[in-house]
């Protein structure tokens, strides 16, 4: 409160210079009528799908890189630093390809999170 009275004192901005949405209705059965619906359920499946896929391939592929039974090098594979990349990698890549489509949840606690903070809608966050 102090910060605003100050703010205001010296004669610059008074409010904020953007405005928050409107909270999202707790059940939009609207939603369901809409391309961009079944789109933003579409590139959340495919980001979902493609981000599990390439990150326990690259666990698999580092366990079997450094299985001694099978002939593998215990110093080769990506080693750890290189799985915590490919995570971090991938969530990078799918989160900005699908950001535009469907706000690039990928992870259920993420929809969980807006649901709880009404930024969509209980529709929405099952479907996703």
């Amino acid at each position: 409160m102090a910060k605003d009275m100050g703010v205001a004192e010296r004669g610059s901005f008074t409010t904020k210079d953007y405005h928050d949405p409107p909270p999202a209705p707790l059940i939009d059965l609207e939603e369901l009528t809409k391309w961009s619906f079944f789109r933003a359920i579409i590139a959340e499946f495919m980001a979902t799908l493609l981000f599990l896929y390439i990150t326990v391939l690259t666990v698999i592929g580092y366990k079997s890189q450094i299985d001694v039974a099978h002939q593998g090098d215990q110093c080769g594979g990506v080693g750890i630093l290189g799985i915590a990349w490919a995570f971090g990698g991938m969530i990078f890549v799918l989160v900005y390809c699908t950001a535009g489509i469907s706000g690039g949840h990928i992870n259920p606690a993420v929809t969980f999170g807006l649901f709880l903070a009404r930024k969509v809608s209980l529709t929405r966050a099952l479907a996703y």
